[in-house]
């Protein structure tokens, strides 16, 4: 595994593990995990279906405790939080993006974004102050702050869900498959917004993804298989590694192997 920069890593994990059910039924779906995630940097979990991606990302946001190991977020430890301070904790530190998207459909897009907000008890106009300069940053101003879900692309609709992550000024932005369901110069400009957020918002952004076609994002590539972070790639992100990514949104193997070598997805 690289060595990391000098400052300090956003989210730090040492032998967390992540065991389902009991006994004979019993499933180690994380064993022992060690991983850092960077500030101001994009970071890919990889690896094969069932390997732990999603049970990893949902740890380190602190949806699931850890079964065993040390895990620190943002200098503080969730897994040892009692629950309505995990809840606050998450409310302010980390933000969500989801693969299917999860707008509520009879809410228009600035109200979606606005809704976190209104959960920690912001007044509707104040949420929309932050809401919609946020969504004219996603291209998602003017007639389209107030369409609904079902009249959007996947494109906006993955837009107004980035932007619906990023109310809280989240320091950790993790994302489910963020592209997986999106042709190839839509994918292109959500990538190129998340990669955005973790340089210009000094943030950690962690992705999950089966897509090499968003390798040339990333500043690290983390291999899982059976449950372990296996190698930990390192990259120097450039625009010609990313410019298969706006024609074809396709990655030959051999495109893969000369952006990250080693990873399979």
């Amino acid at each position: 595994m690289t060595s990391g920069p000098s400052k300090t890593p956003a989210v730090s994990c040492r032998g967390v593990t992540k065991n389902y059910g009991t006994g004979n039924s019993e499933v180690m779906a994380l064993r022992g995990v060690d991983l850092d995630v960077y500030p101001g940097e994009l970071t890919l979990l990889v690896g094969p279906s069932g390997c732990g991606k999603t049970t990893l990302l949902s740890v380190l946001a602190g949806i699931l405790n850890p079964t065993a190991g040390e895990m620190i977020v943002l200098g503080s430890r969730p897994a040892e939080m009692p629950d309505h301070r995990k809840v606050k904790f998450r409310r302010q530190n980390i933000g969500f993006v989801f693969q299917q998207f999860n707008l509520l459909p009879s809410l228009s897009a600035a109200e979606n974004v606005s809704v976190p907000l209104l959960l920690a008890g912001w007044s509707h106009r104040k949420a929309m102050r932050v809401a919609v300069p946020l969504l004219e940053r996603m291209e998602m101003g003017g007639r389209l702050l107030k369409a609904l879900p079902a009249t959007m692309s996947g494109g906006q609709q993955q837009r107004v869900a980035i932007a619906r992550a990023l109310c809280n000024h989240p320091r950790l932005l993790v994302c489910d498959e963020p592209t997986s369901a999106l042709d190839g110069q839509t994918g292109r400009a959500i990538m190129e917004l998340l990669r955005g957020e973790a340089l210009e918002g000094d943030r950690a952004v962690i992705i999950v993804t089966h897509d090499n076609r968003t390798f040339g994002f990333a500043d690290r590539i983390a291999q899982m298989e059976d449950g372990r972070v296996v190698e930990v790639h390192r990259q120097q992100v450039t625009a010609a590694a990313a410019t298969g990514f706006h024609d074809t949104f396709q990655f030959t193997a051999a495109q893969s192997a000369a952006v990250s070598p080693n990873i399979s997805v």
